[in-house]
């Protein structure tokens, strides 16, 4: 949630680079949290990670005449592109997913947030903020329906196990003082339920795909609020502590960690999932609009405005680390990761200027076996 092509695959060689040559910082004093419930305890250095072992910058798209923010991407593995809401330039912009080649950009949006395909009927979700969540054909990008909700549809989040998608609407952005977690079938277009939350500013969530729960950021009110699915219920309130501006949310299923990302000041802060107890927190990007959790590498990476990626590493479920910090540029803030082709794509925002934008992406380095 934003305010509110060059690349050869299997080649060493950058391809058009502007940004700043990809240098590693690895932190010698990493401040991890040793023990449950111990924020600012001791500190496991994270597992050897050497200068090019995270992430290995390939290459950059251009795409000048572009003001404001960019929002969240999408994937379409199978017709090979990625989507971009350009938010405040209100399109939809479409790019060859290996070589980064922009195709198309597609207007017809208020301020576009989130994309969600929906391949059991071919269509391409969009939320843009107004009073309806825009349906478009998946081949042809051509408008073919809507779905009625509150205003201000914005971040979303799928349950896999119901086929669900979860849409946060209402908030401060369409002058309203209370916000709503919508429910809805994506394939049939029907609403299932809502939640109502009483904050004007909420942000991103991480939903159970085995469980029953659903974790929200109530950002205003510097809580995380904890959802019961089936009954459409607020069950517990988690305070933020550390930090205001909670608004990233990422779930290990396995461990039982939650991974939030706070923005007042910049932190990485990690939650038992079961009680809301603080685990870990460390110093994070101030301007983090996604957050991105690798399964695979036990990695966690948060993109700053500032001009660089964090990433920590889950050394395990009592232990976290700064394990680098990945110049990107300068309004790169929110990413994209694509397991399949081991590659994170990242939106750089112009901002308020009119310099233009671009993406950026890099290859992911697996872990080194042990």
């Amino acid at each position: 949630m934003a305010k509110r092509g060059n690349d050869v695959d299997g080649e060493s060689e950058e391809h058009n680079v502007k940004c700043p040559g990809l240098v590693f910082i690895l932190l010698n004093a990493v401040a991890a949290v040793a023990a449950a419930g111990s924020p600012g305890a001791g500190s496991p250095a994270a597992s050897g990670a050497s200068a090019d072992s995270v992430l290995v910058l390939r290459g950059r798209t251009e795409l000048p005449g572009y003001s404001g923010d960019f929002d969240h991407f999408a994937v379409d593995l199978q017709g090979n592109r990625l989507f971009l809401a350009a938010e405040d330039h209100g399109t939809l912009e479409v790019f060859d997913l290996r070589t980064g080649k922009h195709l198309r950009s597609v207007a017809g949006f208020e301020t576009p947030h989130s994309i969600f395909p929906i391949r059991q009927t071919h269509r391409l979700l969009i939320t843009d903020g107004s009073e309806t969540i825009k349906l478009l054909d998946d081949g042809t990008l051509a408008p073919v329906g809507t779905i009625k909700l509150h205003p201000g549809a914005d971040s979303i989040g799928f349950d896999g196990g119901t086929g669900h998608l979860y849409v946060v609407t209402g908030g401060k952005d369409v002058k309203l003082k209370e916000s709503w977690l919508e429910e809805i079938d994506p394939v049939t277009t029907h609403k299932i339920g809502e939640v109502h939350l009483d904050a004007d500013h909420v942000e991103a969530m991480a939903v159970e795909q085995h469980g029953p729960h659903l974790y929200i950021n109530v950002t205003d009110k510097n809580y995380l609020a904890v959802i019961d699915k089936a009954a459409r219920k607020i069950v517990a309130q988690w305070p933020i502590h550390g930090a205001a501006q909670n608004a990233l949310a990422q779930l290990d299923e396995t461990t039982r960690r939650l991974f939030i990302v706070a923005r007042d000041p910049g932190r990485f802060i990690v939650l038992n999932s079961d009680t809301g107890a603080h685990i870990a927190s460390l110093a994070a990007p101030k301007r983090v609009d996604a957050e991105i959790f690798d399964v695979a590498n036990r990695r966690v990476y948060a993109p700053g405005g500032e001009g660089y990626i964090g990433v920590y590493a889950e050394v395990d479920a009592g232990h976290f680390a700064e394990l680098a910090q990945v110049p990107s540029s300068v309004g790169a803030k929110t990413a994209i990761l694509v397991p399949e082709l081991h590659r994170l794509y990242v939106a750089v925002s112009p901002g308020e200027g009119k310099t233009g934008g671009a993406i950026i992406w890099f290859d992911v380095k697996a872990v080194p076996a042990s």
